[in-house]
C-alpha cells in the first residue's frame, strides 16, 4: 500500500539575526489512508515545523534543507508556492491550531468556505452558497444558513474550530494534518471536535495527522504515535505498544508527567478558616452580577458568584464554554465592571479603570491569557515584553530590568538567547 503521506529525512532550518540555526534533524514517518498518526512531544520538539513544511507552509525565514514528501508517492519538496496552493485543500488539509488567528474577521464565514471552491474551481458558481451551507451542517453546526451569515467573532470557540474542520475537508482531501485542534477547547467541546473528526475520516476513508501535547487524545484516537524531542523521532509505533510499554527513556518519563495517565492524588483535607483566614484573602469576590445587554434582550453571563481565594492556595473554576469562567476572571481583574456585587484584593475593593489606585492595583493581580498568539507584541522582542511592566513602573535601571529578564526567562525554563527573539520564533 502507498502511504497517503509519507516524510522522508526531513532536515529544517530557521533564519534568525543572519544565522541559520538547524531545528529538524533528518525526521521520517507516514500515515497510510484511513490511518490516525499522532505525533506528540513537547513544546519546541518540531511536531508543528514538520507538519507545517510537510504543507509547504513554513514561515518565510524557514527552510526545508532536504529530504521527501511523498504525497500518494509523489515527491513535493521544493514544489512553488503556486504549485502547492493546488495541493493544499484539494489533496492536503490543514486544520490550525488557533481560530481566532486563522479565520479572517472582517469576513462572513460562508465568504470563507466560498472561497475554497472557487479558487479551486470546484463546481459551479451559483451552488457554491448550498454546498457551504451544506458544509456547516455536516460538520455538525447548528443553523448552518445563519452560520454562514455570521463573523468569526460571532461563534464561540468550538464552533471556530468546526468552521477549521470544513475547511479542511471541503474538497475531501486524502490526508488532513490537524495541528493541535483542540487545545484552547474545553474538555466537552474537545470531545465533539475530535468525534468530528473520526467520523468525517470514517466517511472519507483520508489519513490523518494528529499533531497534540496531549498524551491521552493520542492514545484514545491514534492507530500509531510518533514521540518526537528536540527535532528528532525518539520513538514510533502502534499506540497501544507505545503508551502501555514505551522503548525510550524520553517517552516513558512524558507518560510519567501526563496526568491521565498519573494515580489520582488524595484529596487535601480542607483546613479550618478562622476569622484571621478570612480576612487574610488574596482575593475575593462577592455576589458577583454581569449582564450584557444584546439588543432587546438581556444576557446574564454571571449570576450571584461568590468565593475567596487564600493566599498560598490554588483555587479552580472549571465549566464548559460559554460557563461564565472568562467573565468572571475579567470582572476579578477589572477589566469588566460587574453589573452588582464587589471585587476585593487583598481586602480592597478593585478601583474604577483610572487614577493612582488603578495603577497601583495592576501590580499585585495580574493574568496569564489563554492565547498567545493574540497577547504577545509581535513588533517586540521577548526580552522588550518582559521588561516592559519593569520600565512602566520605573523599576531598576536598564541592567537590571534585563538581569531580571533573564531569571524570569530562566525561571520557566526558556534559554537565555529568546531574550532577543521576537514572539513567532517561539513555538
Amino acid at each position: 500500500m502507498t502511504a497517503a503521506l509519507d516524510l522522508r529525512d526531513l532536515v529544517i532550518s530557521y533564519r534568525s539575526r543572519g544565522a541559520d540555526t538547524q531545528v529538524v534533524h533528518g525526521v521520517s514517518y507516514h500515515v497510510d489512508p484511513g490511518e490516525t498518526v499522532a505525533v506528540v512531544g513537547e513544546s519546541g520538539s518540531g511536531k508543528s515545523t514538520v507538519a507545517l513544511a510537510a504543507l509547504g507552509l513554513l514561515p518565510s525565514n524557514g527552510k526545508l534543507v532536504s529530504g521527501q514528501v511523498l504525497l500518494d508517492g509523489t515527491d513535493i519538496a521544493g514544489w512553488s508556492d503556486r504549485r502547492m496552493s493546488k495541493v493544499r485543500g484539494s489533496r492536503i488539509g490543514l486544520v490550525p491550531q488557533d481560530p481566532g488567528s486563522s479565520l479572517n474577521p472582517v469576513r462572513t464565514i460562508g465568504s470563507q468556505l466560498g472561497e475554497i471552491f472557487r479558487i479551486h474551481r470546484h463546481g459551479r458558481p451559483d451552488d457554491i452558497p448550498g454546498r457551504v451551507v451544506e458544509l456547516l451542517g455536516r460538520v455538525g453546526l447548528s443553523q448552518p444558513e445563519l452560520r454562514a451569515k455570521q463573523y468569526p467573532h460571532e461563534l464561540s470557540g468550538g464552533m471556530q474550530q468546526r468552521v477549521l474542520i470544513a475547511s479542511a475537508v471541503a474538497l475531501e482531501p486524502q490526508i488532513v494534518v490537524a495541528d493541535e485542534p483542540t487545545s484552547a477547547l474545553d474538555v466537552t467541546v474537545q470531545k465533539r471536535v475530535l468525534d468530528l473528526l473520526d467520523d468525517l475520516q470514517a466517511q472519507n476513508h483520508m489519513g490523518l495527522i494528529l499533531v497534540t501535547h496531549d498524551l491521552a487524545v493520542a492514545a484514545e484516537r491514534a492507530d500509531r504515535i510518533v514521540v518526537m524531542r528536540s527535532g528528532r523521532v525518539e520513538e514510533e509505533g502502534p499506540a497501544r505498544e507505545v503508551i502501555t510499554a514505551p522503548a525510550s527513556d524520553y517517552a516513558a518519563r512524558l507518560l510519567a508527567d501526563a496526568p491521565a495517565f498519573t494515580a489520582t492524588r488524595e484529596p487535601v483535607a480542607e483546613p479550618t478558616r478562622t476569622i484571621a483566614d478570612e480576612m487574610d484573602a488574596a482575593a475575593e469576590v462577592r455576589g458577583l452580577v454581569k449582564v450584557f445587554h444584546r439588543g432587546a434582550a438581556d444576557f446574564r453571563a454571571v449570576d450571584d458568584v461568590s468565593f475567596q481565594v487564600a493566599r498560598g492556595t490554588t483555587h479552580a473554576i472549571v465549566g464548559e464554554s460559554g460557563s461564565g469562567k472568562t467573565t468572571t476572571i475579567r470582572m476579578l481583574m477589572g477589566f469588566e465592571a460587574p453589573t452588582e456585587g464587589a471585587v476585593l484584593v487583598e481586602g480592597q475593593e478593585m478601583p474604577t479603570r483610572r487614577g493612582a489606585a488603578w495603577r497601583a492595583m495592576r501590580r499585585r493581580i495580574q493574568i496569564v491569557y489563554q492565547n498567545p498568539f493574540a497577547s504577545l507584541d509581535p513588533s517586540q522582542s521577548i526580552g522588550s515584553i518582559l521588561e516592559e511592566p519593569m520600565r512602566n513602573f520605573g523599576l531598576g535601571d536598564r541592567a537590571a530590568r534585563r538581569a531580571r529578564a533573564l531569571e524570569l526567562l530562566d525561571l520557566v525554563a526558556l534559554p537565555a538567547d529568546a531574550r532577543r527573539r521576537p514572539p513567532r520564533e517561539l513555538s
